[in-house]
């Protein structure tokens, strides 16, 4: 168990460096952090749907981008699942996570790029790394979590396209972890959406508990709860983005 763990730490991180997968971000820009404790030491990894920063002190990604189209989420529903979860030979083997971590650990693999955005074999075989994966509740990844994935792709669907950003968060003093890698467990799960057409952005916040509390945030008052920036690009005098509200989520 890794006791003590804060994200909400009360100092400034340096805002994050010049994405090198400028294709996965709104503008070209990953997301902006401040007050992230687990921020160092991070890599950036760019594969051909989506980019993650990847944490070496949580064995976690701290978020994944995505830029989904139509033809992208029609291309996946074509797609089969493979489940190959693998880990991350390109990270150290002492920033990443294994396959044993999760074995009988309770949690799920939880993807932060979802395999049902993935349009073709390599998309679907990267999205299976565990460097894209956080420990997630069941109940959560089975239930709101899954049906907010599909809120978004019909977001994309319908209107072209949209700019996704997906990440955990580690809030409080006592985080747990599993495995021998100490893969920190986290506290919420949180989807970013832009949706360009409608000129509105928007994030779900989830428990990552038995009782899946979810609420859907405007992106000031994630980035004030969660020290995180999901698109520094945002335009200027971008509105709401009025999602779909599973059942156990609540617009604040």
């Amino acid at each position: 168990m890794f006791v003590g763990f804060l994200l909400l730490c009360g100092f400034t991180a340096a805002p994050a460096a010049p994405s090198t997968c400028p294709a996965s971000y709104l503008g070209g820009q990953m997301p902006d952090f401040s007050r992230v404790a687990q921020a160092t030491p991070a890599r950036e990894l760019c594969y051909a749907e989506f980019a993650i920063l990847h944490s070496g002190a949580t064995r976690t990604p701290l978020w994944a981008g995505e830029h989904l189209t139509t033809a992208q989420v029609r291309a996946a529903e074509a797609m089969s699942r493979t489940d190959r979860f693998h880990a991350e030979r390109r990270l150290p083997r002492r920033e990443r996570s294994e396959l044993s971590d999760y074995r009988r650990s309770g949690f799920d693999r939880g993807h932060m790029a979802p395999s049902g955005n993935m349009p073709d074999a390599k998309s679907q075989g990267d999205s299976f790394s565990l460097a894209n994966m956080v420990p997630q509740n069941h109940r959560v990844n089975t239930g709101v979590w899954s049906r907010i994935e599909e809120t978004v792709r019909d977001v994309a669907t319908l209107d072209g396209e949209a700019w996704v950003v997906t990440g955990p968060l580690f809030i409080g003093g006592d985080v747990g972890a599993i495995g021998a890698n100490d893969v920190l467990v986290p506290t919420h799960v949180w989807k970013a959406v832009y949706d360009p057409k409608r000129e509105g952005a928007a994030v779900y916040v989830a428990d990552n508990a038995d009782i899946p509390n979810c609420r859907i945030m405007t992106v000031p008052a994630f980035r004030a709860f969660s020290g995180i920036d999901p698109f520094p690009a945002l335009p200027a005098g971008t509105g709401r983005l009025a999602l779909t509200q599973p059942k156990s989520c609540r617009a604040e």
